[in-house]
């Protein structure tokens, strides 16, 4: 039996491929690489339980074509799909961008698995499902949903097929609703922003915001932890979680801060006037992790020493000693 990735070679993909592989389960990943690379999947290229192909999910021919032939090659028992725009000024922009990327990938999967009999879907979400609702710990079960970016709409209107879909011919289905995930490889966010914006002026970093945003911030790591953790040991039907830390989470201006220090210690920085970075950019909000816990899990590190350790990595990988 195999497991399919889709979206395996982005930050939040190399590393499940990486701990389902450590478990001795066959895995194939999907991906265009729009975002993610080769270079991100190399170390597993020697390790015959992975597999690798590049296709558009949105293209449900091409998709349909490639599944088809990886669950006759080894049938698909379940499938986590990852795949989804991550760039949400771009979807603002243009909302065709999340309605293909974010949305048709997630529909076209659903149409596969049903068409090969596959049962089992894992599916990243995000805390973009809820919108704006200020200081409030957002759990589960608060509504209505609202979300304020084009990229939360359709990552919304995803749960809502797969919830869908598990009335229909999904046997088990898993929902992950993320926060701010850091951490490597990373190929976006406002850490690798900064660090690359300080390489090419290491005089100044510019800010997009006056620096106020709070957000909570959780590592890779402990974002796989907690998927893994949630398939193991949710036994219901349809199963959702918030994944996150439960603190208050941390300022752009305390992460511009550590960024500056760890990269250009000289720099200074100029912050902007607003108290969002873009439209769409939900300048506050807390995540309630009381179901997760109630299941038996949680984070080791808080925001502030997940996002140490990922100024730390992603420094590194930018080729900052």
């Amino acid at each position: 039996m195999a497991i399919v990735v889709t979206g395996a070679a982005g930050l939040i993909g190399v590393n499940l491929v990486d701990r389902l592989l450590a478990t001795g389960k066959k895995i194939v990943g999907l991906d265009n690489l729009c975002r993610g690379s080769r270079e991100n999947l190399a170390k597993f290229s020697a390790n015959p339980d992975f597999t690798f192909e590049q296709v558009d999910l949105d293209d449900i021919a091409a998709y349909r074509e490639v599944l088809g032939r990886v669950h006759a090659e080894s049938p698909v028992d379940e499938v986590w799909h990852l795949a989804a725009n991550s760039d949400i000024p771009a979807g603002v922009e243009d909302p065709a961008v999340d309605l293909r990327d974010t949305f048709m990938t997630t529909y076209n999967t659903l149409v596969l698995m049903k068409e090969l009999g596959i049962e089992n879907l894992a599916f990243a979400s995000s805390s973009a499902v809820y919108g704006d609702l200020g200081s409030r710990a957002l759990d589960e079960d608060a509504g209505p949903l609202l979300p304020i970016s084009n990229y939360g709409a359709m990552k919304l209107a995803s749960e809502a097929a797969i919830s869908a879909a598990s009335e229909s011919f999904l046997q088990r289905v898993f929902i992950f609703r993320f926060p701010n995930v850091v951490g490597v490889p990373a190929t976006h966010g406002v850490v690798l922003d900064f660090v690359r914006k300080l390489k090419n002026t290491p005089s100044q970093l510019d800010v997009l915001g006056n620096g106020t945003q709070q957000k909570s911030y959780l590592h890779v790591e402990e974002l796989v932890d907690g998927m893994l953790f949630i398939s193991e040991h949710a036994s219901d039907r349809l199963n959702y979680f918030n994944i996150g830390t439960d603190d208050a989470g941390i300022t752009v201006s305390h992460i511009a801060e550590n960024v500056v220090a760890r990269v250009s210690p000289d720099a200074s920085i100029c912050f902007g006037t607003t108290d969002r970075g873009w439209v769409g950019d939900v300048p506050k909000f807390r995540y309630s992790i009381a179901k997760l816990e109630q299941l038996g899990w949680r984070p080791q590190l808080d925001s502030a020493d997940a996002m140490a350790k990922a100024i730390d990595e992603i420094a590194q990988q930018e080729g900052c000693t």
